[in-house]
C-alpha cells in the first residue's frame, strides 16, 4: 500500500485545506432540503466540541456513547472524539427505539461506563434514556431536551471556545489510538465490543483506494443509508467519501417498501457517483 493517513479525520483536514469549500457531507433537513457542510466547515466545528469532549474528561475508560441514526451532528462528535483520541461507540438504534427492555442497551451502559451520552432527539429516545443512562452521566441532545434531567444541545456545546489542550490531545493521536468501539449484532447472546484504531479504518481506506483507483480519478458522491454502528456502513461506506474528498449525502430511505421511495428519490436528486 502507499502512505496513509494517521486516521480518517486526518484525512479530512488535509482535504479542507486544499478543496476546503467542497461539500464533505449533507442530511435531509426538515423542510426537505439539504443541510451541507464543507471540508473546512466540517473540521471549524469540531474543535469546540472536541474541547467539550476533553473538559468532561472522556476516555478509553469513560467513552463517548451515541444514541442516534445517521446525521451530521452524529458524525461531527464521532469526528471531534477521533480527532482528540477519545474513543466513541454509536449504538444501534433500535436498542432504543424498538426495545421495551432495552436489555442490550443497558448491557453496552454498564459495559463501557461512558462518560457521555449523545441522543438526536431527547422525545424519542427519552424512555431509553430513563431506562438505561445513569442520572450523572452528562447528556447532549440534538432538540427536545428530556424534562426530567439536565442536559444541554448541541449548538451549546458548539459555542465553547476551544484552548490549547485541543492541539496537545490531538498531537498524541497515533494509529494505534482506538477510534470507536463498534458493536456486534447480539444474535448469539449479548453484543460485544470490537476495538477499531485509526491504523484499521485508514489502512482499509488506501486499501480500497488502491484497489479501486478509479476513486482517485475524481472525488465520489454517494448517496448511502447504512447505518453507522456497523462497520460498513460508519467505516467503510462513509470512509470511501471522506478519505477521498468526496460527498457523503445521508440517505433517510431504507430498504423497505416505504423507504425505497425515499432513496430513489434520493438518487435521482443527487445524481452519485458512487
Amino acid at each position: 500500500l502507499g502512505s496513509y493517513a494517521t486516521s480518517v479525520p486526518h484525512a479530512i483536514a488535509q482535504w479542507a485545506q486544499s478543496t476546503p469549500d467542497a461539500i464533505m457531507v449533507a442530511d435531509r433537513a426538515p423542510d426537505g432540503g439539504w443541510r451541507t457542510l464543507t471540508y473546512s466547515q466540517v473540521m471549524s466545528r469540531i474543535a469546540p466540541l472536541a474541547q467539550v469532549l476533553l473538559d468532561a474528561n472522556l476516555s478509553p475508560d469513560r467513552p463517548l456513547v451515541i444514541l442516534s441514526g445517521n446525521e451530521i451532528e452524529h458524525l461531527l462528535l464521532g469526528l471531534a472524539a477521533i480527532w482528540v483520541g477519545i474513543p466513541y461507540t454509536p449504538v444501534s438504534p433500535a436498542y432504543s427505539l424498538i426495545s421495551t427492555d432495552y436489555a442490550k442497551l443497558k448491557h453496552i451502559m454498564t459495559l463501557l461506563q461512558p462518560g457521555m451520552v449523545y441522543a438526536s432527539d431527547g422525545n424519542a429516545f427519552g424512555p431509553a434514556i430513563a431506562a438505561a443512562v445513569p442520572a450523572d452521566v452528562p447528556l447532549v441532545v440534538r432538540q427536545n431536551r428530556p424534562q426530567d434531567r439536565d442536559c444541554r444541545t448541541v449548538a451549546e456545546l458548539e459555542a465553547t471556545t476551544p484552548g490549547p489542550d485541543v492541539a496537545r490531545a490531538h498531537a498524541a493521536v497515533t494509529g494505534d489510538t482506538i477510534a470507536k468501539f463498534l458493536f456486534t449484532s447480539g444474535s448469539t447472546g449479548m453484543p460485544k465490543a470490537v476495538i477499531t484504531t485509526n491504523t484499521m479504518m485508514a489502512c482499509s481506506q488506501e486499501m480500497i483506494r488502491t484497489a479501486l483507483p478509479f476513486l482517485t480519478d475524481e472525488p465520489p458522491v454517494m448517496v448511502d443509508w447504512m447505518p453507522w454502528n456497523h462497520v460498513a456502513g460508519g467505516s467503510h461506506n462513509s470512509g470511501i467519501a471522506f478519505y477521498n474528498g468526496g460527498t457523503l449525502y445521508i440517505d433517510d430511505g431504507a430498504a423497505t417498501p416505504k423507504g425505497i421511495e425515499k432513496t430513489v428519490r434520493n438518487i435521482i436528486d443527487v445524481e452519485p457517483t458512487v
